[in-house]
């Protein structure tokens, strides 16, 4: 139950920030994206250019997130070219419809389907914002340039910071061009970690939320790690393929609580060490063989060993892409069609309003719109909130800035401060409000429009109460909570069928290194790991839906409970797994608690 005196979920979800270290090699390039760039143009005299050149380069630099340098080139790059191609539709549609309502309608349609995509996936979601984003721009901002000098303007910045992103030295050092991969070591080295802190946890209360940890690292790993022949990348796969084993190990002794000794977390952190420095682990703890949980992780760290030393060993084939049909079955299932609609009401009613009050400048409330109905930024109430705050401590900011600061060198400047403050600003919505809102209006007084800072608040405001009331609209014919549903199906079906296949292994032999006796463990690892990854987006999904306001998070009311059960019985069924390796049998207690489990969750 709730403390008297607690806040909301939805107030206190606001409040909330995140902690983390500062990314000082995002916070360079962010320096070096969009000032030099706006500085350059306007010494030629184009500002108007800079200014979409610093726009692609802002834009990339907000889904500019630590991670493996490679995979940043699809990450941003999809994105940048959804804005291109958002740019010149918006620059045809200012440029062509008469009327302010065919506009409008326009935009409903163009919403409905850039929001619909952006549920497939977060980079789908990016490319969604930013093509109604610069639709809006392209279509309601004045620009001397034809649209398809617009385009490769906007996409020309955001290709600028990807290659900074690219080629920007780390602060690791690594021999010759090993720096491209520090992202990707980091991940997998963040996995050993994961698991000598779940080690170190066993046995005590904070087992669980390490465990969770865990799980967060391995996505991580996963998703960084991509295909590739070059003897960096497969040395990396193979090192995390060496991690999966002692992922289940960690997690079945967390489950029974099984006595670890103090040494057991030694040899997960001596790897890690090694996969950041690329040397030898060296000498690994002597092993502690009391149990069939602790006998599994010694097993798993010969092996980890042996692949560190250069052993053959299998190597993950990573998550299926999605096919042309799942992506289309994902824009038109219960999560698209819901989030389409609302991003299109939003989107249209805005664009109509703005036309209504700023026929010559009208972008900047549906741009806002589009922001403010993304579901991966928090919660609807906490967006709007966060949004509105952040708008009006921009707005104030800037305008005692623009009265003191020389232009437009002072404005530049300004936008280079900016937009090397944005990755430490993505803590809060409400700071990277701010910031992005200084940024913005720096951008376009530099282009040429007067000081507007009061008559974006009351845009932003106006912007916030649209989607306040497109979000809490019921649907004909749909239900609320169709994202929740979904996440919780998925999970649900990965659940059983990592169930299913480790309660089909009992009868097919005991231990054996990687399938042997007709014990498929690669298989088995990598439902356990679908199932683990499924439950963490469920669990993602639930905690964002109960952090809305009480009319919208009643519809996904008992969600909380069937996730904690899927978590036990996936946990349940990896001790299970370590128990068949051991003696080749199902034992009765794990046996009993999984069937309390499957009966729980179907009740």
């Amino acid at each position: 139950m709730r403390r008297p005196h607690s806040l909301p979920p939805w107030l206190s979800h606001a409040l909330r920030a995140q902690r983390a270290p500062v990314p000082w090699p995002a916070v360079v390039r962010g320096a070096l994206a969009g000032g030099p760039l706006l500085l350059v143009a306007v010494a030629v005299g184009r500002p108007s250019s800079g200014v979409l050149l610093a726009l692609g380069a802002m834009l990339a630099g907000v889904n500019d997130r630590p991670g493996p340098r490679l995979a940043a080139v699809s990450r941003l790059g999809g994105p940048a070219l959804a804005g291109a191609l958002g740019m010149t539709v918006g620059s045809f549609i200012g440029g062509g419809l008469p009327t302010g309502a065919l506009i409008a309608c326009l935009f409903a349609v163009l919403g409905l389907v850039g929001g619909a995509f952006s549920a497939v996936g977060p980079v789908s979601s990016s490319a969604g914002t930013q093509f109604l984003v610069t639709v809006a721009i392209g279509a309601g901002m004045p620009l001397p340039e034809p649209a398809w000098q617009r385009a490769l303007l906007f996409a020309g910045g955001a290709a600028w910071l990807i290659l900074l992103r690219l080629l920007l030295p780390s602060p690791v050092r690594t021999k010759g061009l090993g720096y491209l991969y520090d992202g990707e070591r980091a991940a997998v080295a963040s996995v050993y970690e994961a698991v000598a802190r779940l080690l170190d946890a066993v046995g005590g209360p904070e087992a669980q939320a390490r465990r969770v940890a865990l799980t967060a690292a391995l996505d991580q790993a996963q998703d960084a790690l991509r295909p590739g022949r070059s003897a960096a990348t497969r040395r990396l796969r193979r090192q995390y393929s060496a991690a999966l084993p002692l992922a289940e190990a960690a997690t079945a002794l967390a489950w029974t609580g099984e006595p670890v000794p103090a040494r057991a977390g030694e040899g997960p952190r001596r790897l890690a060490a090694a996969v950041r420095t690329g040397e030898a682990p060296g000498a690994l703890p002597a092993p502690a063989r009391a149990g069939a949980g602790l006998r599994a992780l010694d097993e798993a760290l010969l092996r980890a060993a042996e692949a560190f030393d250069g052993a053959a060993v299998h190597l993950p084939s990573g998550r299926r892409r999605a096919s042309v049909r799942g992506v289309l079955r994902r824009v038109a299932g219960p999560a698209g069609r819901e989030y389409g609609v609302r991003v299109g009401l939003s989107f249209g009613a805005s664009a109509a309003v703005a036309q209504a009050l700023h026929p010559l400048h009208w972008y900047w409330l549906p741009a806002t719109a589009v922001f403010l109905v993304k579901p991966d930024l928090g919660p609807l109430a906490s967006r709007a909130l966060c949004r509105a705050a952040g708008t009006v401590a921009g707005a104030v900011l800037f305008a005692g800035l623009a009265a003191v600061l020389p232009q437009p060198l002072g404005l530049v400047a300004l936008v280079a401060a900016c937009g090397a403050l944005i990755p430490v600003a993505t803590r809060h919505f409400a700071a990277q409000t701010a910031v992005v809102t200084v940024l913005v209006l720096s951008l376009v007084m530099v282009g040429g429009e007067p000081q507007a800072s009061w008559g974006r608040i009351t845009e932003t405001l106006l912007a916030c109460a649209i989607v306040l009331v497109a979000g809490h609209l019921p649907l004909p014919g749909g239900h609320r909570g169709g994202g929740v549903r979904v996440r919780l199906d998925v999970a649900h079906d990965a659940a059983h069928a990592y169930v299913r296949h480790v309660l089909s292994e009992s009868g097919q032999g005991a231990k054996g290194a990687g399938g042997a006796e007709g014990v498929d463990r690669h298989g088995r690892w990598a439902l356990r790991r679908e199932a683990y990854r499924t439950l963490a987006q469920a669990r993602a999904a639930v905690d964002l839906a109960a952090a809305e306001l009480p009319v919208l998070a009643r519809h996904s009311d008992g969600s909380r409970q069937v996730t904690v059960v899927l978590e036990r019985l996936v946990d349940a069924t990896t001790a299970c797994a370590v128990q068949v390796d051991d003696t080749g049998r199902v034992p009765e207690q794990h046996a009993r608690r999984i069937d309390v489990l499957l009966a729980e969750l179907a009740a």
